[in-house]
């Protein structure tokens, strides 16, 4: 069974991509061997209690990360996606990431799981603001606190972006995973959604994952190279198909 064979057969091809593949853009990954959680333990920096306790230095950590999100750029896989859904073959992308290099290579229909380092939320008024660079003032007009919009250990996946991924799923025959550590839940278990429906999981991981042993192709590759081999492959197929 080849990755390209599936892809062009697959009537409803999902993706759900996590931290690795923006590690190929410079982005630190949580729990790679280079992770951040090798400096900092999680529960000192994202979750509500250590917000309570010290939005400072919460703060702090979330603007540095900002600071290399925003002046990262796309890479190889981030551009093969986006190229993916532009031929109509990927219907939907989910990814854990909280950057917007998926929308910066082209992608349309991203859901983020675990929200966005590009919005910053109100604690108070629950006001929303998109931003393009670490915010200087961290109190809203209304005087409140104002947090990172993305979701911390503790806290539940917005309830939209839930429902309408695992919509999306529900309809998915195939789906390609790649560079997520698979760990992470509820996002771990969404693939489990298509495989149980019948449909074909493809992993895209250098390391093997808890997802491993459900998936039915597992490739052993940077998500950028092997992205990249498949979209130029699948160009190739169809040109070879056209009168």
């Amino acid at each position: 069974m080849e990755v390209v064979d599936v892809v062009l057969k697959a009537k409803h091809l999902t993706a759900l991509t996590g931290a690795g593949v923006s590690a190929e853009s410079g982005v630190p990954t949580f729990r790679g061997k280079d992770g951040l959680w090798n400096k900092y333990r999680p529960e000192e920096l994202a979750t509500p209690e250590a917000f309570a306790r010290n939005p400072e230095i919460v703060w702090e950590w979330y603007k540095w990360r900002m600071k290399i999100v925003f002046n990262a750029k796309p890479n190889q896989a981030h551009y093969a996606f986006a190229e993916l859904e532009r031929m109509g073959i990927l219907k939907c992308l989910i990814t854990q990431n909280v950057d917007d290099l998926h929308e910066r290579a082209g992608s349309k229909r991203v859901l983020h799981l675990h929200g966005s380092l590009k919005v910053v939320r109100c604690t108070g008024c629950k006001k929303e603001f998109e931003v393009n660079e670490p915010p200087e003032k961290t109190l809203c007009e209304c005087g409140s606190l104002l947090r990172p919009g993305v979701v911390w250990f503790g806290e539940n996946l917005p309830e939209k972006i839930l429902r309408d991924a695992i919509f999306e799923l529900s309809l998915s025959d195939a789906i390609i995973v790649a560079g997520t550590s698979a760990v992470v839940q509820p996002a771990a278990s969404l693939p489990y959604i298509v495989k149980r429906n019948g449909g074909i999981v493809i992993e895209v991981n250098p390391d093997v994952t808890p997802l491993t042993e459900i998936a039915d192709i597992s490739v052993r590759e940077k998500a950028g190279k092997f992205m990249k081999e498949l979209v130029d492959e699948i160009k190739l197929r169809l040109s070879s198909k056209t009168p």
